[in-house]
């Protein structure tokens, strides 16, 4: 088909200014969408756009280079480009709308934040790690993206965690969308509810970007995230950027049958397109077609561009070690920059002196943002600590220490009852809520929910139970069978302002999510320097002592997690403490691990009458549930009442008083309680089910040693789990885990020293 060469006199002002000199304050990405705006949805590229996208990837593989040099006069301190993918991302960012649609990026994304918006100076600023730098004020390498107003969400190092965030996102705009008093602002700001700092922004058809270099789609968050996006429907375009290698694996060893295209195409509802990604004019095409295939409503789309890498993976990798001349060189021939010039030059849409001109500006302009970065300042040592929780809304302070409100009746309810009872009238409260997980909703087939003909399920403990009756499908509703997707797509939707308190099975199972948890969602506060959050609640059953529970059933490892900066860890050890911590856990403004012993959900022990409907209990707040003078014993979850047994027992054979501390919240932790104790009775023992090497209680113990030691008479003791395995038979199970003769013996011991 012949090129549309035809130049209106509008489109001549236009080029004219992109050619030569911009107005002053005016940025590249404005021209261009200005002229996306004005010019026709469909057919060919206009010369006006041909310009202006071809200003945009020159304006890119600049920036690359001139971090290029300033690496390598260590100035910046690390490395890694967008070429070869600019003519795909710079069509990419021209079919979308920033701070309408929602992007989702990776590290390969230069030219699609330049388009949308972002910066030459901006990004340059990330390169020097800048306090101006708004990515993440000096905190993230070079190329992790971040512009809260353009709607690009702070994108990690981690490859594929951002498939499952976009598809959150999007089912976020859905909510809304179906839901919009779920989207009214809180006016209150008391630093009790975190919905007064999360104001939220929908459209009625946004689209989401996700990108994703091929190797990459390797990982499971990806085909997690296609089975969502096929099963909903959901409105978001899957870019795949597959310049042939992953580092310096192959796309043939990294893909079966090197092609990821032919891999995905059986899912159903996407639109799928498989462009050369160095042709702008391609590009643009599929990416049009796809973005209004989403924007429509018909469902998600994929669209794979074949790309080059005319770099090495990163400053940091030497790609001439296993990538030979000859497939380097004819890479270069497809160089998507040099293409285009030579289509501005053969259809006389620029001419050599105009292209030259074109250039220097750009060049020009860049090397005046780079020189601005070097001389911005850095950040300060202050500034490390900001951002690592919320700093709007405490859930350790007294906002959360509210009065039990009196009884109806004198009933004493389970933990489980408190639980169901405390999300039901959180979700009553606070229409941004859902609850989601492996099998708690009631029923998945919504016939059988509204003619009653099957009881429903309500998890595997029955602690979501009538959820789903009681709030819809679309507030209570069961996942993929896949605690990464469970945990990622949470963190897209707390990012647009929903609260998701969603539910890992079993402890044991939360390993897939861990990913998710340890590298995204803990940090994605202090990485974006405060501009982006996702509280949510991680609601998950934990523990053993269930006579049978075996190695997959009987876990703990709460350790791990509140060796995690960003997430808040709370373990309730009875029915109105689990209550009070789950509704300071849903207000807050944090992502909060709510660890529920599965032991403990229908014991004797514990059980409390209702407490209210505005019952809350401050984080880091112990209790003391047992005086004592002789020693102190702090523990919590299922060691509490083993402990209470083993310490009344020793008061009436032995007369020692023995003082029981519940911790209740693990991160943050209450210290003051702890010393103000240890002070009193100058004993101390840490008790905890998890195996002892290693556990939660070996902190405590080291800091009584530190800072209590003229306190003590005698040394920390602490009593755990054996250093193995749960087995599945109980006489086994009993020996390994710690019983309150144990416990006995180490109080008997200690007091005795």
């Amino acid at each position: 088909m012949a090129r549309q060469t035809a130049t209106t006199e509008g489109e001549l002002g236009t080029l004219t200014r992109v050619a030569h000199l911009l107005a002053p304050g005016e940025t590249a990405a404005g021209v261009a969408r200005a002229i996306e705006n004005a010019a026709p949805k469909a057919g060919p590229l206009t010369p006006a756009q041909l310009v202006a996208m071809y200003r945009l990837m020159y304006l890119s593989r600049s920036v690359d280079d001139r971090e290029i040099v300033l690496k390598r006069q260590q100035k910046i301190f690390f490395q890694i480009s967008c070429a070869g993918h600019e003519a795909l991302l710079v069509a990419a960012g021209m079919a979308m709308k920033p701070g309408y649609d929602w992007f989702l990026p990776y590290y390969r994304d230069r030219a699609i934040c330049l388009a949308l918006g972002n910066t030459a100076e901006e990004q340059l600023m990330q390169a020097v790690g800048a306090a101006a730098d708004v990515a993440s004020g000096g905190r993230q390498m070079p190329s992790h993206w971040s512009r809260p107003d353009l709607h690009i969400v702070s994108t990690s190092s981690a490859t594929a965690t951002q498939c499952l965030h976009g598809i959150g996102c999007a089912e976020a705009g859905r909510y809304f969308r179906n839901h919009p008093a779920a989207a009214k602002d809180i006016a209150e700001k008391n630093g009790s509810d975190y919905r007064a700092y999360h104001p939220v922004s929908w459209q009625g058809d946004e689209v989401t970007y996700i990108s994703i270099g091929e190797g990459s789609t390797s990982q499971g968050e990806f085909w997690e995230a296609l089975n969502t996006a096929s099963n909903a429907k959901l409105p978001v375009v899957i870019v795949v950027e597959d310049n042939g290698y992953a580092i310096s694996t192959p796309v043939e060893v990294n893909t079966p049958g090197g092609n990821i295209s032919k891999l995905v195409a059986s899912f159903p509802n996407f639109f799928f397109a498989e462009v050369d990604g160095t042709d702008v004019e391609a590009s643009y095409a599929a990416m049009r077609d796809a973005v209004a295939y989403c924007r429509a409503g018909n469902g998600p789309a994929l669209v794979h561009g074949h790309v080059t890498r005319p770099y090495s993976h990163s400053l940091s990798d030497d790609e001439k070690q296993y990538r030979c001349d000859e497939e380097r060189d004819a890479d270069s021939l497809r160089d998507p920059i040099a293409q285009l010039q030579m289509r501005l030059l053969r259809e006389k849409i620029l001419d050599a002196e105009s292209i030259n001109a074109l250039e220097k500006q750009v060049d020009d302009d860049v090397q005046r943002a780079a020189d601005v970065a070097l001389a911005a300042a850095l950040p300060t040592v202050e500034s490390i600590p900001l951002h690592v929780y919320s700093e709007v809304v405490d859930p350790a302070g007294p906002a959360f220490a509210t009065e039990v409100h009196p009884a109806m009746d004198d009933t004493e309810h389970t933990m489980a009852d408190l639980i169901n009872h405390t999300l039901h009238e959180e979700m009553k409260r606070d229409e941004r809520i859902v609850v989601y997980g492996e099998d708690v909703a009631d029923v998945s087939r919504d016939e059988h929910l509204k003619n009653g003909t099957l009881k429903g399920k309500g998890g595997v403990f029955k602690l979501t139970a009538h959820l789903q009756r009681d709030f819809g499908s679309d507030r209570c509703f069961n996942s993929l069978l896949a605690e990464a997707s469970i945990v990622g797509r949470a963190f897209g939707m707390s990012v647009r302002g929903m609260k998701p308190v969603v539910e890992i099975q079993f402890f044991d199972y939360i390993w897939p999510a861990v990913h998710q948890m340890r590298n995204e969602i803990s940090v994605l506060r202090w990485r974006s320097n405060g501009q982006y959050s996702c509280p949510m609640v991680i609601r998950c059953p934990i523990g053993g002592y269930l006579t049978g529970g075996s190695i997959y059933h009987s876990q703990s490892g709460e350790s791990i997690f509140t060796h995690t900066p960003g997430i808040r860890v709370v373990m309730p050890s009875n029915a109105a403490d689990a209550a009070g911590l789950l509704r300071t856990a849903i207000r807050c403004d944090d992502p909060v691990l709510f660890l529920e012993h599965k032991r403990l959900y229908r014991e004797a022990y514990g059980r409390a009458q209702y407490p209210g409907p505005e019952y809350a209990i401050p984080f880091g707040k112990a209790k003391i549930v047992r005086p004592g003078k002789d020693l102190t014993f702090v523990t919590y979850g299922a060691t509490v009442p083993r402990a209470l047994q083993a310490a009344d027992r020793l008061h009436r054979e032995k007369g020692i008083d023995a003082e029981i501390i519940d911790l209740r919240s693990l991160s943050p932790y209450d210290w003051e309680a702890i010393a103000e104790s240890v002070r009193k009775t100058n004993r101390c023992i840490v008790a905890h089910e998890d195996m002892l090497s290693w556990g939660y209680g070996a902190e405590i113990a080291a800091r009584i040693g530190d800072e209590l030691f003229h306190d003590l008479d005698a040394p920390v003791r602490r009593v755990g789990a054996m250093d193995t395995f749960v087995a599945y038979q109980p006489v086994l199970e009993d020996e390994i885990l710690p019983q309150p003769e144990d416990f006995y013996r180490a109080m008997e011991e200690l007091a005795a020293f």
